[in-house]
């Protein structure tokens, strides 16, 4: 076969391959939009009522988006039950459904790259690295809850998570925080600034909470009551999953210590918690 031939052979395959992803985008774009409108079975919705107590602050028509965007994250994502623990629908539809909250109002949907969910009956043994001194790094084995991956995966102790979600006004939230932590990485990096559909929020964001988190840093440093755990302090990141889980369990607080903050993840969730019914 001469180069002129191979290079239809080649142009031919790539035109059939974007095909496919177009129809494939399509595709689910059709069973997205069915999942947003469609009521979620009365068994799953039963689920939520039982063990949500943030979903029953919701006003209907946050209830229905939040139904809506779970059905769609258990259509495509993978849940692994792990160490023993058995995978079944309470499990997955309670995890889905507050992951929904972060999706409230919201056009865009968690990164394409996310395909698992990954739940150990409790808190699991998980290798981390850590960078040192020139350039070196550590390696070491922790106890930890959960863990989000830039690779498209969430994990999750899950007796935290039915400890963290049976307390609605505590600040923690172990799926609001990990899942947090996926739209941070859609930008590519877990720097605690997701990705913006107007470019100039970036930058907006990006100054409003360096100012914050350097208050922040600072309260922690001295010893000063914060609302939020302290574990934000740790980088960006935990930052912006911490300030997360807090945002939609203490908003009054939150608020009242830190405006700034507040309107910033107001803008970012398209949500006003405080606006909900008590």
């Amino acid at each position: 076969m001469s180069g002129g031939e191979w290079l239809i052979v080649l142009a031919g395959v790539v035109a059939a391959w974007v095909t496919w992803r177009c129809c494939r985008r399509r595709a689910r774009s059709r069973r997205r939009a069915k999942f947003l409108v469609s009521p979620m079975p009365s068994k799953w919705r039963s689920f939520l009522d039982a063990n949500l107590p943030l979903f029953k602050r919701l006003p209907d028509e946050l209830k229905i988006q939040v139904e809506g965007h779970a059905q769609v994250l258990l259509d495509e994502v993978v849940f692994e039950g792990h160490n023993g623990l058995e995978m079944n629908d309470e499990i997955r539809v309670i995890i889905a459904g507050q992951a929904s909250f972060l999706l409230l109002n919201q056009k865009g949907f968690f990164p394409d790259t996310l395909k698992s969910v990954i739940v150990y009956p409790g808190a699991y043994k998980a290798r981390t690295v850590q960078p040192g001194v020139g350039g070196l790094y550590t390696e070491s084995e922790q106890t930890v809850l959960g863990q989000s991956w830039d690779v498209g995966v969430v994990v999750l102790a899950w007796d935290n998570t039915l400890y963290s979600t049976a307390n609605p006004n505590d600040g923690h939230n172990l799926v609001l925080h990990e899942f947090a932590h996926q739209l941070d990485q859609a930008s590519g990096a877990a720097d605690g600034a997701p990705v913006f559909r107007r470019r100039n929020r970036h930058s907006e964001w990006r100054r409003a909470m360096s100012k914050t988190y350097r208050n922040f840093l600072e309260d922690t440093d001295k010893g000063r009551k914060t609302v939020m755990d302290d574990y934000g302090a740790t980088n960006p990141a935990e930052f912006f999953a911490v300030a997360t889980e807090t945002f939609f369990e203490k908003p009054r607080q939150l608020k009242k210590r830190r405006p700034d903050l507040y309107g910033e993840l107001c803008k970012y969730y398209r949500t006003d918690p405080l606006k909900w019914p008590d």
